[in-house]
């Protein structure tokens, strides 16, 4: 075995990754063109992405849109491309996107739970 497979296998991501189970709603469309809508949670977010559990079926470069509330209540809704998918319980799938835009909403987002996470931890 060759000392560069462990390598090969490192993690590739560099955004700051936090789990957290936020509610959100997935949107997309069917090959048909039928659109779908299902809630969810994440599994994790970063600032770049997050990872969720879905139903619906969805290819690697789809696009989907993400619906989500700050802690303080104000909505959020981001453009997200399909990077990831791998089987998961139940039939589901666990879904990996990247935010495409607005990439400054979905920042905030995340820096709005983290700065709620770090204040309840305070308490």
């Amino acid at each position: 075995m060759s000392t560069n497979t462990s390598a090969q296998f490192e993690e590739k991501r560099f955004a700051l990754r936090m789990a957290l189970r936020l509610p959100i709603v997935v949107s997309g469309r069917t090959d048909d063109g039928a659109a779908w809508s299902e809630p969810t949670e994440t599994d994790d977010i970063s600032t770049t992405g997050t990872l969720f559990h879905l139903n619906q079926p969805v290819a690697p470069g789809e696009h989907l849109y993400l619906r989500s509330h700050r802690p303080d209540g104000v909505p959020v809704e981001v453009k997200a491309q399909v990077v990831r998918i791998a089987p998961a319980v139940y039939g589901t799938a666990r879904v990996g996107v990247t935010i495409t835009e607005p990439k400054e909403n979905w920042l905030r987002l995340f820096v709005s739970w983290v700065a709620d996470d770090q204040t309840e931890d305070d308490k």
